[in-house]
């Protein structure tokens, strides 16, 4: 390494810029908010996060810089774990709408400065002494500078939506500002000479994910449709073939370019084919040579079966794929769950190898009992979080249980000697109450049945006692009972204030009770048909007095979830709505989304950028609604729980996508249609 580039400058020099760019964005953001009348509606948002932004954003981007001066991972997350039910950690619509606007930043940055990245993760990759430069190990990647961004927003009081139209806005000058910062450092690249070493890296080889990364950045989320077909290239080979042989063979060809398809036959084909599926890049070596093992019994089917060369549905190359994209999964050749798939495969490749004339439905039976194991390692995998799994479950019921749970206590308040206070506690808190019990313990359980008997429980209490027996016996009931009410306001964290006045006036009740007087002053009693579900209209209308003690009291559970979630600026609401997935409004969209929710499997890989990072996950677990999902991780500790809706809003912006979308056998083809497709060269 040459003496007049210390290892760290280029990361100093950003350390140093970190405050100018901070003050350079804040006046960037300005502008653009000012020169586009859509950005309009954001100017109240970013009002409230300009005095801190550029002091929150400096800070950040300093400590991620500092992590990678340090060597570690500046984006390093620790695995999700589930243990139980307060461990779950849901990954929801607002994490998903982050990590949109995460991915976006950076992506634009990435497009602007695309050269220059390379040069600068070729020189990072050369210093770490890594033959193939890695996004991740370049210190100085856009994707510090989109986090430290979303955290200079997060840091405001602002709504989810604000921060996402914010972080739109602020990416193309962010782009703009690293990419002037990426040239300069160029500049010392070359001012180096250091031109050599990062010539060595200097073929860009990049994730083999990488193409998805991009188009799932660009919000395409879809595969192109102009993808040759297995048909599609049987024809063309076939049109080669029946041209004069000497004008094809006399084209020159430049070393190491592909041979033509000259009097191609099937079996040619099929080899060439082939050798494009073995050459992927994406194998790991023991599932290329299972893959390799199975050619055998591929070219006895071709014999066979003359459609394997135009069926791409065909069950053959289905379990090519299948087992492919299973192996792709796995990073580390000794993974005990890849290691245990390749000692099953060695049994099912085996019967294919020994049949002398294997057949579609042969392939197809190997194809279901590999799914079959596929799916059972999975589960394997959420055994250990199947109570939390189970709650979460029941936690997409707890409205429907809710509205079941109030209309059954409601039915049971009828009549009864309560007071105001703990009737509207009773129809409330205790529902919460009784609702968050079976959503922790099951809707059967003995703990929800027991907070279910509570409310008779209290309404035995207000029986007035025949005699002094009754009344000793009462006494004796009523800590036990008073004890009851407390634990389970303590279950869900309701504050004293919330219990006081209904927990007095059921105690001044008791107290009547205990005197040989009726629990309700019959002054106080109120008609029938001011009873909870009673329809009659010749109640008395309510005072204005009753009518604010009521209101005062009401339970924060009747206000709809999405207010008690986040606070809600009314002033910051735009005048029109903004539609966070246009698309989505089309019918067509909408159908072609739910069907892709639809085809999630129990077993499936996916690529998805979750929590700011991108990670390739398998589902472990789907709910019963296929409103909850659990992705583990390439590492077994690495789980992800996801909502439906979550996984919509990546999907609607190209943030996630199975590994079988891009199937081993369509590589292989397409790597032939363009050889197919490329004139020889001179």
């Amino acid at each position: 390494m040459p003496a007049s580039l210390n290892p760290h400058q280029l990361l100093d020099h950003a350390l140093t810029e970190a405050g100018p760019l901070a003050r350079e964005l804040l006046n960037l953001v300005q502008d653009e908010l000012d020169a586009q009348p859509q950005h309009f509606p954001l100017r109240e948002a970013w009002r409230k996060v300009r005095g801190n932004f550029a002091s929150d954003f400096e800070g950040k981007l300093i400590e991620l810089l500092q992590a990678g001066r340090r060597g570690d991972d500046p984006l390093h997350r620790s695995s999700v774990q589930l243990g139980g039910l307060e461990s779950l950690s849901l990954v929801d619509e607002h994490q998903a709408l982050q990590d949109v606007a995460i991915a976006h930043a950076a992506h634009a940055a990435e497009e602007l400065s695309r050269a220059e990245l390379h040069q600068i993760g070729n020189f990072f990759a050369a210093l770490r002494g890594i033959a193939r430069a890695r996004e991740r190990d370049n210190p100085l990647r856009p994707a510090l500078y989109a986090h430290a961004l979303h955290h200079a927003l997060a840091c405001s009081p602002l709504s989810a939506q604000a921060q996402y139209e914010l972080m739109r806005v602020a990416a193309a000058p962010l782009a703009r500002a690293l990419n002037r910062q990426y040239t300069q450092a160029c500049a010392a690249l070359r001012a180096a000479d250091i031109s050599d070493m990062v010539a060595s890296h200097g073929r860009e080889q990049v994730d083999p994910l990488a193409h998805q990364r991009l188009a799932a950045a660009r919000g395409i989320g879809a595969r192109p449709t102009n993808l040759g077909t297995l048909d599609t290239l049987s024809r063309r080979v076939d049109a080669v073939n029946s041209r004069p042989q000497g004008l094809a063979a006399a084209a020159p060809r430049a070393p190491g370019a592909p041979a033509p398809f000259v009097r191609t036959t099937g079996p040619d084909m099929l080899s060439r084919l082939y050798d494009q599926i073995l050459a992927d890049p994406r194998l790991l070596p023991p599932v290329k040579a299972l893959l390799a093992r199975l050619q055998i019994a591929v070219v006895r089917m071709a014999r066979a079966d003359a459609s394997l060369l135009r069926r791409q549905d065909h069950p053959t190359w289905t379990l090519l794929n299948r087992v492919a994209a299973h192996g792709m999964g796995f990073e580390r050749v000794d993974d005990p769950r890849l290691v245990d798939f390749l000692r099953f495969m060695e049994a099912e490749a085996q019967l294919l190898v020994d049949a002398p004339t294997p057949t579609a439905a042969l392939f197809q039976q190997v194809l279901a009992r590999v799914d079959a194991h596929i799916d059972r390692q999975a589960r394997q995998s959420s055994e250990r979080n199947a109570v939390a799994l189970a709650a979460l479950e029941r936690e997409h019921l707890r409205h429907e249980w809710s509205q079941l749970v109030r209309e059954q206590i409601d039915h049971q308040l009828i009549g009864a000697p309560l007071g105001p206070r703990m009737l509207r506690f009773l129809q409330t808190a205790w529902v919460e109450v009784i609702v968050a019990t079976m959503v922790r313990h099951g809707r059967d359980s003995r703990e929800a049945q027991a907070a279910m008997e509570l409310v008779d429980a209290v309404l035995d209490s207000l029986v007035t006692p025949r005699d002094m027996a009754d009344r000793e016996a009462l006494r004796m009931r009523l800590p036990v009972l008073i004890e009851r009410i407390v634990a389970g306001c303590e279950s869900i964290q309701l504050p004293v204030a919330k219990r006081e006045a209904a927990l007095g006036e059921l105690m001044d009740q008791h107290a009547r009770l205990l005197r040989g007087l009726p629990a309700l002053d019959p002054a106080q009693r109120r008609p029938p048909a001011a009873q909870p579900g009673a329809t009659s209209g010749s109640a008395a209308p309510a005072s204005a007095d009753e009518i604010v003690r009521r209101l005062m009291e009401e339970r924060d559970s009747q206000v709809p979830s999405h207010w008690l979630s986040a606070d809600v600026d009314r002033g910051e609401l735009p005048t029109v709505p903004v539609q966070l997935y246009n698309e989505q409004d089309s019918p067509d969209a909408r159908a072609a989304l739910q069907r892709w929710i639809d085809n999630l499997q129990i077993g499936r890989w996916y690529h998805l950028f979750i929590q700011g990072d991108w990670h390739t996950a398998q589902i472990a677990w789907i709910s019963e609604g296929r409103q909850f999902m659990l992705f583990v991780g390439r590492e077994p500790d690495e789980r992800l729980s996801v909502t439906r809706r979550a996984v919509e809003a990546l999907l609607s912006n190209g943030l996630i996508t199975a590994l079988e979308e891009d199937s081993l056998v369509q590589r292989a083809v397409d790597t032939l249609m363009n050889d197919l497709d490329s004139p020889p060269a001179a």
